[in-house]
């Protein structure tokens, strides 16, 4: 590979991680223009986020064997080609309807980019270091895209509407594709399995729960759709389990849940997004419906809240080696309890500043917690393990995301009390993160003898081994690739 197809993998690479990552935020300022422009409902923003979500926890379990298979330029090829063209068609999108299924591709396009993305960088890699340098280089873009999502979201509907949010990444795309097929080398191929089967139920189980979640409370619920919806999730839970227990490469492995250190830090991770991107949701309609607000305001307020996450990733490793995990875990968790306690107390006041305020500590604290789970749940399985741990743990926290949109979304209330069901949300929200500090606390983190004291830069997106897909486009962490202590005192890189 010449120095010049180098440079242009790295800089697609960085190019994608910046778009999914920026579009897991940026579509929250939407939501209050999506409601009155295309009339959408509670339940259809909601959709407007879970969408994307299901799709993509639904294919990330599966996303690096599918790389893998396709070959990583053609699966980044596809992937760009499936998340632009969807981009398009919500920025064209006459009906929530169409809105929401574009929104469902484009989960899956980004599900698709991100693992070759990284595949096809760090391949580029002529040496260790360089591999670790362009791991951090692509997480880092990552978390600026993040922490730019709601800014840029309501700089764009301020000056044109909502449409031109997913247009920018039209803009971007087309450009980037031309370019990949210009310049981007193959890799070479893998013969790997792809589990279809699992992937299919943890589909089936995944949609079947939001959907029974978001549409229960305007349906009823024990409306037959409802009722049908939640016998999918049962059948697809049920089936997962049978069908990765009955076959050679399950996507997860039988024995990785069975791992109690590995399992509760899933949990976690789960009430962790739950209370986050229920709040995000909830916060945003609170702040322009409730409130007046514009986008570009709304978005200038949540800027405390994602510029601080990274901020905080690259604090977690020398404080975890400081104080160790579980102490930083119970630090992290007990902080974002209190603050989304302050949170609820805040929206008591007419005054913005009070927001803003309880903002930060729920900023640094979520960006202090995810890469501290991130690596337990690394180290607490075996390290053939490491890459289904990493997907099983992102695939956990997505689907806690995805709950806590739709269970907060009925709580919020109607449009002439919003704010009155924001502080229920913030308190619901603080209770999660309470349950989680209850089970750091009284259950503890299982120790092994060969769990490393702690991490060198440990990302929200973990380096991984072949065996599993890897990203996270609603939580990613800049920093560096994840690297353990040996038993000699050295750091190594979970092997791939």
């Amino acid at each position: 590979m010449t120095v010049e197809h180098r440079r242009s993998v790295v800089a697609l690479a960085l190019i994608a991680s910046f778009m999914v990552f920026v579009d897991s935020t940026i579509v929250n300022v939407t939501l209050a223009q999506l409601a009155t422009h295309l009339h959408g409902s509670r339940a259809e923003l909601e959709w407007a986020l879970n969408a994307y979500t299901l799709s993509f926890a639904a294919l990330m379990l599966g996303a690096g064997a599918i790389a893998d298979t396709l070959g990583a330029k053609r699966a980044f090829l596809t992937g760009l080609v499936l998340f632009t063209a969807s981009s398009a068609v919500c920025a064209l999108a006459g009906s929530m309807l169409m809105l929401n299924l574009a929104r469902l591709v484009q989960g899956a396009g980004s599900a698709l980019l991100l693992p070759s993305a990284l595949l096809l960088a760090t391949a580029s890699a002529t040496d260790e270091n360089a591999r670790h340098r362009l791991v951090s280089w692509w997480a880092a873009a990552g978390g600026a895209g993040m922490a730019a999502g709601p800014l840029l979201g309501g700089g764009l509907v301020a000056l044109a509407n909502w449409r031109a949010v997913f247009a920018v990444n039209v803009l971007i795309g087309i450009p980037a594709a031309i370019w990949a097929l210009r310049s981007m080398p193959a890799v070479v191929r893998r013969n790997r399995r792809l589990d279809l089967a699992g992937m299919g139920t943890a589909s089936a189980f995944i949609g079947g729960l939001v959907f029974t979640l978001i549409e229960a409370p305007s349906r009823g619920w024990l409306d037959p759709v409802i009722l049908a919806a939640a016998a999918l999730a049962v059948a697809g839970l049920v089936s997962f389990i049978w069908v990765e227990r009955s076959i050679l490469a399950p996507l997860l492995p039988p024995g990785l849940y069975a791992d109690r250190g590995f399992a509760t830090t899933a949990i976690q991770g789960a009430l962790l997004n739950f209370a986050f991107y229920g709040v995000l949701f909830t916060m945003s309609l609170m702040l322009q419906q409730g409130r007046g607000l514009s986008a570009l305001v709304t978005g200038l307020l949540f800027l405390p809240l994602t510029g601080l996450i990274s901020v905080a990733n690259l604090c977690s490793a020398p404080l975890t080696r400081r104080l160790g995990r579980r102490a930083v875990l119970a630090i992290g968790q007990a902080v974002l309890t209190i603050a989304l306690l302050a949170l609820a107390w805040a929206s008591t006041s007419a005054a913005v500043w009070p927001l803003v305020l309880a903002l930060v500590p729920i900023g640094f604290s979520s960006g202090l917690l995810v890469p501290t789970m991130t690596a337990q749940s690394i180290a607490a399985v075996e390290p053939g393990l490491h890459g289904a741990a990493s997907a099983a743990f992102n695939t956990s926290r997505q689907i806690g995301g995805a709950i806590g949109v739709a269970a907060f979304g009925p709580l919020l209330g109607t449009a002439h009390d919003l704010t009155s069901g924001f502080i229920t949300c913030a308190i619901v929200a603080a209770g999660s993160s309470a349950v989680a500090l209850g089970v750091t606390t009284v259950g503890g983190l299982r120790r092994r003898t060969r769990t490393p004291a702690a991490t060198f830069r440990a990302p929200d997106v973990v380096y991984r081994d072949d065996s599993a897909g890897l990203g996270d486009p609603d939580t990613a962490a800049p920093g560096g690739s994840e690297c353990l202590r040996s038993e000699e005192g050295g750091w190594v890189q979970p092997s791939r």
